[in-house]
């Protein structure tokens, strides 16, 4: 059902797309949206090494995304890392990977809020700020979970 890589010599080695989930902080989710057409729009996540699944938060009304969601929740979520320079060459190499899978919605407020804080560690270490947010916001918050099914990682040069 899944394409291969053409340039297996560009492959990433599964460790090392997990690596890039953990450490990235955000990336593109892209829904089957209105008539047919893609929509992807720039979302944080938390990857969670102990499921294996990927997590997002979003408000809960109503919204294209969300609109989408309920009507196919199959996903295609795009991370890639900042890239380095090597050395000799101008062009940047960039990590990316990509994910397809299912997303559920989820709405119960205890996950919300512990997944809330895992994501919240990746962008601030303050504890008490984070308990805020969460208190001031997890009522009005629901959580996508996204169950990959296959999960692929290529480095490429800009050029």
């Amino acid at each position: 059902m899944f394409r291969e890589l053409t340039r297996k010599n560009k492959k990433l080695t599964p460790e090392e797309c997990i690596r890039i989930l953990m450490e990235e902080k955000r990336g593109v989710l892209s829904v089957n949206g209105d008539g047919g057409y893609p929509y992807g729009a720039p979302m944080n996540h938390y990857y969670n090494e102990a499921d294996g699944k990927i997590y997002f938060h979003c408000g809960n009304g109503e919204g294209h995304r969300l609109d989408a969601l309920k009507k196919d929740g199959r996903v295609c979520f795009c991370v890639y890392d900042g890239g380095e320079y090597k050395d000799g060459h101008w062009a940047l190499h960039i990590k990316s990977v990509i994910v397809f899978g299912k997303i559920e919605i989820v709405s119960d407020p205890e996950r919300i809020a512990e997944i809330a804080r895992r994501l919240s560690l990746k962008f601030t270490a303050d504890e008490s700020y984070i308990q805020k947010e969460i208190e001031g916001h997890a009522h009005r918050t629901l959580l996508l979970v996204l169950t990959p099914e296959h999960i692929c990682g290529k480095q490429v040069v800009e050029a």
